[in-house]
């Protein structure tokens, strides 16, 4: 049976750690804020953009002078772009989004395709370290200061690849922020970009192009994804915080109740010392009458 000593030790250590995790909380509370506040700047721009990009594809009659519009005849090789955080203590947040990709890949191989990998992050980095997938670039601490030029980097590494022949797809896998209390992962296929579809019975729009339609698809395609890749880093930035803020909260609630749990614990054990020591001084007061 544990002494009080051990009991209260083992107080004070929960009273630290709740203080670690509440710190934590608020440090998660106050960087969210700030991120929210760039992905929602940036989001009607990305969502707008892609927009725009569908409509400007759709419009192509013989997408074979696009390499970025034009499927390939046999998909045979996939590229996974998996974006994942550098830190744990995030609950679940980093896990979703593996077992995601490991069904992903499962998926393809059963089809018979090739999967191989560019992770975005330190975590998928080491989960795949020691798994039998090909893993082709691997990047760390692009959430720290989401920023253009890392999105441009590796979105140029996707087309160089999709255009020469080492992916016949490219897909982006990330955790798609819905709420402070919801993260989802997120499945979109990037290469070849997929034309926005007509709605049946829909008028159309005659535009003017100023300069040419080609010449504008020719520079805003490798644009449009450079701008897919830089919103899911927004996303998974903001998904991260909002995910360790939850996990932390919740880890400092159970910090509490374990206090309680372990104070009742304590105060039993006094209480069965102190009667103990009682019966042992009335013991002896019986014996020394006799």
């Amino acid at each position: 049976m544990a002494t009080l000593r051990d009991i209260k030790r083992k107080i004070e250590a929960v009273k630290k750690t709740s203080q670690i995790t509440k710190a934590m909380n608020m440090v998660a509370a106050s960087k969210l804020r700030g991120a929210q506040q760039n992905m929602e700047r940036f989001h009607p721009y990305a969502s707008k953009f892609r927009e725009f990009i569908g409509r400007l594809a759709a419009g192509v009659e013989d997408t074979s002078a696009y390499s970025l519009l034009t499927p390939k005849e046999e998909v045979k090789t996939v590229e996974l772009l998996l974006v994942t955080a550098d830190r744990g203590l995030c609950g679940s947040f980093n896990t979703n989004v593996l077992m995601a990709a490991e069904r992903f890949i499962r998926a393809k191989k059963a089809e018979g395709v090739e999967v191989s990998l560019i992770n975005a992050g330190r975590k998928a980095k080491d989960y795949f370290r020691r798994r039998p997938v090909s893993t082709r670039e691997s990047y760390s601490g692009l959430l720290n200061k989401v920023a253009y030029e890392d999105a441009r980097r590796i979105g140029g590494s996707l087309i160089e690849l999709f255009e020469t022949g080492g992916a016949d797809e490219v897909y982006i896998l990330y955790s798609h922020f819905i709420n402070i209390v919801k993260q989802q992962p997120s499945l979109v296929r990037l290469l070849p970009i997929t034309p926005a579809a007509q709605e049946e019975g829909a008028k159309g729009f005659e535009y003017l192009f100023e300069p040419s339609h080609q010449a504008l698809l020719t520079d805003l395609l490798p644009n449009y994804i450079y701008v897919q890749v830089l919103e899911s880093l927004y996303q998974v930035s903001v998904g991260e915080h909002a995910a360790r803020m939850a996990a932390m909260e919740n880890a400092t609630n159970n910090c509490k109740e374990l206090v309680k749990t372990l104070t009742l614990t304590y105060n039993k054990a006094r209480q069965a010392g102190i009667t103990k020591e009682l019966m042992d001084i009335v013991g002896g007061a019986e014996a020394l009458k006799k």
